[in-house]
């Protein structure tokens, strides 16, 4: 948690959103457990996959009311195949377990695609490194302390 917490400072973060980082009392896995306990729309949460783009880790941050298309994010990113990733492989990359992954915090920076149906809200809820942990933003900062691309990924 402290890592995303530096490394959301460190990529210039509106400062609410690193004080808004809470931790739950219980572990919120699913975006319906997230949004459940935020008293918020399922859409609203930012959830942080990480998928094999041909050996390489790509992390896809999805409205949480999406399921992502594989076949269609194969396509934007160049990719031949796109598949979700183990755990291990989520892991290895983010430094994060899986349920907990913050869409920033990781031993290095990974290619993101961020979904274009977050834009539709005002905040956002990403993880914030375990399962236990959230904080608000938005889309714009999404986009850019991850160097994401917008883009339509359901």
């Amino acid at each position: 948690m402290q890592l995303v917490i530096a490394a959301l400072t460190e990529r210039g973060a509106d400062p609410a959103s690193v004080a808004g980082l809470r931790v739950l009392p219980d572990a919120v896995a699913t975006a319906a457990a997230a949004a459940a306990a935020l008293g918020v729309e399922v859409g609203q949460i930012a959830n942080s996959l990480v998928f094999d783009a041909d050996g390489a880790p790509l992390l896809v941050l999805t409205s949480g009311a999406h399921r992502v298309d594989t076949a269609k994010v194969a396509a934007l990113v160049g990719a031949q195949r796109v598949r979700r990733a183990s755990a291990e492989f989520v892991y290895a990359a983010t430094g994060q377990r899986i349920g907990g992954v913050a869409p920033v915090g990781h031993p290095a920076p990974l290619r993101a695609l961020v979904d274009r149906a977050l834009e539709g809200y005002p905040q956002v809820w990403a993880a914030g490194g375990i399962p236990h942990a959230v904080f608000p933003t938005t889309f714009a900062e999404l986009v850019a302390v991850t160097g994401g691309e917008p883009a339509e990924v359901a």
